[in-house]
């Protein structure tokens, strides 16, 4: 990590986080169970192999939750992801570790902008894009939803 930030510390165009993590059996399991997804490439290495991969594919979404870490660290507690747009380059076998990079882009009160990058062990590319994090704080609507009804 290079930089790591808190709802206190202002952030500026230019700061960056990273957070790394290896894609174990382990968490491919889990997120099987979490999303129900039984594709082949994802839960049977035979398949994946005689696709010609080296291991089982880590799930795509899986890998983007590893960015998903790094903006709220760099961001803090006080903000929430508030849109994410994001392009997946290449397969990631399970067992290679990621980096997640996040780079401030732009700054408001209203909304933190970043660059998006995660990579595999050789430093190639497998997703690229932008994300946008807003202030945590309940909307009207929620609010309206949340509050005790009159009697």
């Amino acid at each position: 990590m290079t930089t790591e930030s808190s709802s206190d510390t202002a952030l500026a165009a230019g700061a960056t986080l990273s957070f790394r993590k290896t894609m174990t059996v382990a968490e491919q399991a889990f997120f099987t169970g979490i999303s129900g997804n039984l594709a082949p490439m994802h839960v049977d290495a035979r398949a994946a192999r005689a696709a010609g991969f080296s291991n089982m594919l880590s799930f795509e979404l899986a890998v983007a939750a590893l960015a998903t870490t790094a903006l709220n660290r760099i961001a803090g507690s006080a903000w929430r992801i508030g849109g994410v747009d994001l392009k997946f380059d290449a397969p990631v076998p399970v067992g290679s570790t990621i980096e997640a990079r996040v780079t401030v882009s732009q700054v408001a009160a209203s909304a933190i902008s970043f660059s998006v990058t995660c990579t595999v062990d050789d430093g190639a590319a497998v997703i690229h894009g932008s994300a946008t994090m807003v202030p945590l704080s309940a909307t009207p609507a929620v609010k309206a939803a949340q509050a005790p009804a009159n009697a």
